[in-house]
């Protein structure tokens, strides 16, 4: 087991940092997992990471989610936003088909048609704030926009920032509309494959266990990070990254 205490520590670190960046973990993940040596990467362990990414965000924003529990307007919304990824998510995760999102060549068009639309959305100009016009019909248009992150490439964080910034809300507002959505997202994928871990090996859970704590670390630090970041820099770094990506797999994939 201490022989992929390397591997683990790697793996969380792209889970932690690109679960919140608009970059796309589960595609980074699985790039990882494609171009490496990696043994360890499963399912069951990208459920221990997100887990750990969870406990970050739930810890990090404890003061804010106990004002939402009081908020009944704005939980209720939260968990409506919520609701398309998580029952899309659930029905693809169970049937298979999620397996098939997988391959290089999609990962590297979505990257690309993605950063591009992040990069338009982020020219629009700003009035909105969560607390007097997050509503029904905006929280759902940014709930069904979500569902696109459940192919890899597009980037959930990146997916929900961009439907926001469409819809006038400014760079840290829209961040935080994606950090509170991502709660009962990563809640929901960690609970669909937890039941399985008890039966697993001693060795295994082990793993997790050691997966969920670096998780939690390199989460909890890129939450706050990048907060400061979008409160005084434009979303462009992360087009660029987003695009030099997509033309290197391109390059993998047809060169």
């Amino acid at each position: 087991m201490f022989s992929n205490f390397f591997e683990i520590i790697i793996l969380s670190a792209i889970q932690g940092i690109t679960e919140f960046l608009p970059i796309s973990s589960s595609a980074h993940l699985i790039l990882v997992n494609k171009i490496s040596n990696v043994q360890i990467g499963s399912l069951y362990l990208d459920t221990g990471m997100h887990l750990g990414s969870l406990l970050a965000i739930i810890f990090f924003f404890r003061n804010d989610l106990i004002k939402i529990l009081n908020d009944k307007k704005l939980l209720y919304l939260i968990i409506l936003g919520s609701f398309p990824t998580i029952i899309l998510g659930a029905i693809l995760y169970t049937s298979g088909f999620i397996y098939y999102f997988r391959s290089l060549d999609l990962i590297a068009w979505t990257t690309l048609i993605f950063a591009i639309l992040l990069y338009i959305s982020d020219k629009f100009k700003v009035n909105k704030k969560i607390q007097n016009d997050l509503n029904l019909k905006s929280i759902l248009t940014i709930g069904f926009f979500q569902m696109l992150a459940l192919v890899p490439g597009v980037s959930r964080s990146g997916i929900v920032i961009t439907a926001a910034r469409f819809l006038n809300f400014d760079r840290y507002d829209s961040t935080k509309i994606s950090f509170f959505l991502s709660i009962p997202v990563l809640g929901g994928a960690s609970f669909l494959s937890l039941k399985d871990l008890y039966s697993e090996t001693f060795e295994l859970n082990l793993i997790i266990l050691f997966s969920i704590i670096f998780s939690f670390i390199f989460s909890y630090l890129t939450i706050k990070y990048f907060l400061i970041f979008v409160k005084n820099f434009s979303l462009i770094i992360f087009v660029i990254y987003r695009i030099i990506l997509s033309l290197v797999l391109f390059y993998i994939i047809y060169f």
